[in-house]
């Protein structure tokens, strides 16, 4: 007879390593029998399926076949796996197509599966889903070997070839998202097309992190789905990326490092989960106009944020019941299993965000500033480092949008800033005041003034910081024009006020 593995949580933490090779390293028959049963599968979509078969009034070609899931991945746990077989085919030519007609062709794969299933020489049997409000976007039927009674769930995913010829060394050209982004398809809806960059991203990971994900998933599979069957808990794939970002910040990415203490820093940030907002910057970046403002308006979203490394637009972090997982994993940081000897990984809840500060008449200087951070801490380093004496004054500006103060006690994350970000520095001494000028062109900059200064004092200022002549602005405060002889006081003009300034002409 044949025993499941030990209870992970009576294991002690020295036993950890031990455990995930005696107990979770998938071996001997059961990996032949799995590979056999997603290779014939594979033959089946790419050479049987669609042959002499007419879909939308054309011959369809089966472009590729790719394998995703724990068995792609290469994460595959002892007689369970999942697989994703995401296939390629011609008669999908955009976003939007695939969005149009992927059903129509998973009911066309789902009539030739139940015709043809004999020949793949195992029993097949089809899931049926719970009612969805939207199309299904793949075919999920369990495959069982005739002879054991292991089980290899398998989901196809029909797909438009968005990367067309894939280099995994290569960013995907940033056009290829922007037309992602602008297809306007549900978040994530079309992360099938990105299975490629998914697979790259997790099985480039050395042999000793994909133990760890194996680890972090029989936790999820074994003390968590058991309890939750009917409830929204984060994807495994979720899971994966928060245990790789662990791994990258607690080990500076080394290939060895102690299990126990992997696993309860994954833990830790799992019982933290309100504060995590993860991303990566490998096959998309900030580069690109509508790359960068999809990326941003994701990082502004309520966290925890895990941003799919592949797909932009799928925040996997979004709509799950995440309080339920940090309450297992809080539990499971008191059993042996975690009772670490060492002060273990230090892991932030989200990566240190490059500041580039600007600052009239100095040279621009970057910072890298934990988004969780208060703001005066950073003042304080600023002041060290450009030798101020003053009080200093920082703000920023998103594009399109005002130019906004920075609180001493906030934090950049109570902004929503956790990218590169741009910041004013300003100087001032009491009783001086900050006031922000705004031109027609949304250019946005602070100025020091002192509230019985006039506004020609201003406009000095302005020409002296490279701004229009004195003599060719025109400021208005509220609409009203202001006059030269005038002072702010005067014009109950107080700190962090916009002027807006036009130019003649």
């Amino acid at each position: 007879m044949e025993f499941g593995p030990p209870d992970l949580y009576d294991t002690p933490a020295s036993r950890v390593d031990a455990f995930v090779g005696q107990n979770l390293q998938p071996q001997g028959d059961w990996k032949e029998e799995m590979q056999d049963a997603c290779q014939r599968t594979e033959r089946f979509l790419r050479d049987q399926c669609f042959r002499d078969a007419l879909i939308l009034d054309q011959e369809v070609r089966v472009l590729k076949v790719v394998r995703g899931g724990s068995s792609g991945k290469g994460t595959t746990l002892k007689h369970s796996s999942d697989v994703d077989l995401v296939i390629f085919l011609s008669c999908f030519s955009s976003f939007r197509e695939q969005a149009q007609h992927r059903e129509l062709v998973i009911n066309f794969i789902q009539e030739k599966l139940d015709h043809c299933s004999r020949s793949l020489a195992y029993n097949i049997s089809l899931v049926q889903h719970r009612v969805r409000a939207r199309s299904p976007r793949s075919l999920s039927f369990e495959v069982q070997s005739k002879k054991s009674s292991d089980v290899i769930r398998v989901d196809v995913l029909p797909a438009f070839n968005a990367l067309g010829t894939f280099f995994p060394d290569m960013k995907p050209p940033p056009e290829i998202y922007e037309d992602l982004i602008t297809a306007a398809g549900h978040p994530g809806e079309f992360s099938s097309c990105f299975m490629e960059l998914q697979r790259c991203f997790v099985k480039s990971c050395p042999t000793k992190v994909k133990s760890l994900l194996r680890l972090v998933k029989h936790w999820y599979l074994t003390y968590l789905k058991p309890k939750y069957r009917r409830v929204p808990l984060p994807s495994k794939y979720a899971l994966e990326l928060l245990t790789i970002y662990a791994w990258e910040m607690g080990t500076d990415r080394k290939e060895h490092f102690e299990m126990d203490e992997g696993f309860a820093a994954v833990l830790e940030l799992l019982r933290d989960h309100e504060s995590i907002c993860i991303y990566w910057t490998k096959y998309y970046d900030f580069q690109n106009e509508v790359v960068r403002d999809c990326i941003k308006q994701k990082l502004k979203e309520s966290r925890p944020i895990i941003l799919d490394p592949a797909d932009p637009t799928n925040n996997l972090g979004k709509g799950k019941r995440w309080d339920l997982v940090a309450a297992e994993a809080a539990f499971c940081l008191q059993q042996p299993c975690c009772r670490i000897e060492d002060e273990g990984w230090h892991v932030q809840s989200a990566r240190d965000v490059q500041v580039t500060l600007r600052m009239t008449g100095e040279d621009d200087h970057t910072l890298l500033v934990n988004p969780y951070s208060p703001i005066w801490k950073m003042k304080k380093e600023i002041k060290d480092r450009i030798f101020l004496s003053g009080n200093l004054r920082l703000s920023f500006q998103e594009p399109g949008g005002d130019r906004k103060p920075l609180s001493n006690r906030q934090s950049l994350s109570d902004y929503g800033i956790f990218s590169k970000v741009r910041i004013r520095v300003l100087e001032i001494f009491p009783p001086e005041i900050q006031v922000f000028v705004k031109e027609t062109n949304g250019q946005n900059k602070p100025y020091a003034v002192n509230p019985d200064d006039l506004i020609v004092d201003l406009k000095d200022k302005i020409e002296a910081a490279g701004g229009p002549d004195a003599e060719d602005q025109i400021l208005k405060f509220q609409n009203r024009k202001l006059k030269n002889h005038r002072t702010f006081r005067d014009l109950d003009i107080e700190d962090c006020d916009t002027i807006v300034l036009i130019r003649k002409g």
